[in-house]
């Protein structure tokens, strides 16, 4: 199989992880040599209630026997998408939200800033520097990263980029700005958390300038940083929501969520201003119905901050220099990438499944299952600390 691998699927990197998979069940990934490998990762935040959860299996077996896909998006009235959305709308007290799915994260930032376009009539994108929003060309052309973006230009022109937390770089917003698109924690940065009401910040000088405010819940929202959404412990309000990964309990799905008023922009002048094919597919919508009814109506948000100071306690080491982020969405920084990468994959070959981030190369991504155990949280944290004993006394 690992021979098939390399020949017949395109690959993303020179050195993949390579590990052949036999099965997953909760916070464990199974290989094929009958080894688990507990998992610090999650699928890179997107298995918001582990492998396997019961409630999502079951919500998927049972959509398959009633239904697939029977109509491009938006057409039929389906009960789990529609379900769906309604249950995301209702995680914005006092505003009524539409929610559009789409089949990614990246597809959501695409209608995003269509929406955004098409309620300014402007075309101008401010984002940030060293952001990631997704890796198709409109959303490459506002992740403010030359070293990943330089072989494929030209992208989408109209996109300027200002510094995270840097209220000085807040003057470049103006009545040219179409939209500010933010991550609410910078991801592939560093987990790079806002400081001294940036985004609230933000928010005031869009609206003095009447531009909007999207950010980005790909990673941060559905519970992975103590609350639904990460913006809620921000006090700021956006006008356009994304999310995706953690959103789907395992399964690929994204979505946009903006009040009703404004999404319905979408609706004429052109009709079909955002299409999708198979964007709300029932069976997907679902696994995403299960997975924010569980986390929604369980103790797993309210415990997220918990289990977070769990990591915190038992990952002290003279070589972690801070451990950024917040909730289950952390990174542990070490003094050099080559230490990060070593570190890293001298845990795989012990059993523990930690990652990288995309452009901070000096972190190590631990973003567990929510639904991971305290037990768990101590057995990873032990063997990440004997790794990194062993690694930097050789």
């Amino acid at each position: 199989m690992k021979k098939d691998f390399f020949t017949y699927q395109a690959q993303t990197t020179p050195h993949p992880l390579a590990i052949e998979i036999s099965y997953a069940k909760g916070s464990y990934i199974y290989d094929t040599n009958g080894k688990k490998h507990l998992d610090f990762v999650a699928g890179v935040s997107a298995n918001s209630l582990g492998h396997q959860h019961p409630k999502v299996s079951q919500a998927i077996k049972e959509q398959v026997d009633k239904y697939s896909h029977v109509m491009v998006y938006g057409e039929f009235v389906q009960e789990a998408p529609v379900a769906l959305c309604k249950s995301l709308s209702e995680t914005f007290p006092n505003r009524n939200m539409a929610v559009y799915l789409t089949n990614s994260g990246t597809e959501a930032t695409e209608g995003a800033l269509k929406l955004a376009k098409k309620l300014t009539g402007r075309s101008e994108i401010i984002a940030a520097k060293h952001s990631y929003h997704g890796n198709t060309q409109g959303s490459m052309s506002i992740s403010g990263a030359e070293e990943q973006n330089r072989a494929f230009r030209p992208l989408v022109p109209g996109a300027k980029f200002i510094q995270y937390n840097n209220e000085a770089d807040l003057d470049k917003i103006t009545s040219k700005t179409a939209a500010v698109i933010l991550e609410t924690i910078q991801g592939g940065a560093g987990f790079i958390t806002p400081t001294n009401n940036f985004l609230k910040k933000v928010k005031q000088r869009c609206d003095a300038v009447c531009a909007v405010l999207i950010l980005d819940e790909i990673q941060t929202g559905i519970g992975r940083t103590g609350k639904f959404w990460g913006f809620e412990h921000y006090n700021v309000n956006p006008d356009i929501v994304i999310t995706g990964k953690g959103l789907g309990g395992g399964m690929p799905i994204g979505a946009f969520i903006a009040p009703h008023k404004m999404m319905a922009l979408l609706q004429n002048e052109p009709k079909l201003g955002h299409i999708t094919t198979f964007g709300g597919h029932p069976i997907i919508a679902a696994a995403g119905l299960a997975t924010v009814t569980e986390i929604t109506t369980s103790n797993l948000i309210s415990d997220t901050l918990r289990k977070e100071q769990l990591i915190r306690k038992h990952l002290q080491h003279p070589a972690i220099q801070e451990i950024r982020g917040k909730g289950l969405m952390l990174a542990a920084m070490v003094d050099t990438a080559e230490l990060a990468s070593e570190i890293i994959l001298s845990s795989l070959d012990r059993g523990l499944i930690l990652f990288f981030l995309l452009f901070e190369k000096k972190a190590i991504r631990i973003t567990p299952p929510l639904t991971i155990s305290d037990e768990e949280i101590i057995e990873g944290c032990t063997l990440l600390k004997e790794v990194i004993d062993k690694v930097t006394q050789r």
